[in-house]
């Protein structure tokens, strides 16, 4: 699996907050758009895996978030995620999602496992 330092997550993050393909998307309510991590395409040991052998990634950094969940008084829940979060997602589910060449997947927050520090 990916294992990103902090340095290098903030680093993502600045460049995903300038991203121009998703500067004009904003997700609506609870909903978070994020991108997953690419696979593994070979071993510590140097052997290329093909692709049917490669796992599903359930690692994702957070692109865009919407502004939160309506609670029924009409207030706003804010979200617990930001952009440049690393999540952990569901094995299934989302939305899949491409802006120019680029697959992203449409999550709501309920549906996010959790957040890595």
């Amino acid at each position: 699996m990916f294992r990103a330092s902090g340095s290098v997550l903030r680093t993502i993050a600045r460049g995903y907050s300038q991203n121009a393909a998703v500067k004009g998307f904003t997700p609506l309510f609870d909903r978070v758009l994020v991108e997953r991590f690419a696979p593994e395409v070979k071993t510590k040991g140097g052997i290329m895996l093909p692709e049917k052998s490669q796992g599903k990634v359930l690692e994702a950094i957070v692109v865009a978030c919407g502004p939160g969940a309506r609670a029924e008084n009409g207030s706003t829940i804010p979200l617990t995620v930001q952009v440049g979060d690393r999540v952990l997602l569901p094995e299934y589910g989302g939305t899949k999602v491409n802006m120019d060449n680029k697959d992203y997947v449409l999550f709501r927050e309920a549906d996010i496992m959790g957040k890595f520090d």
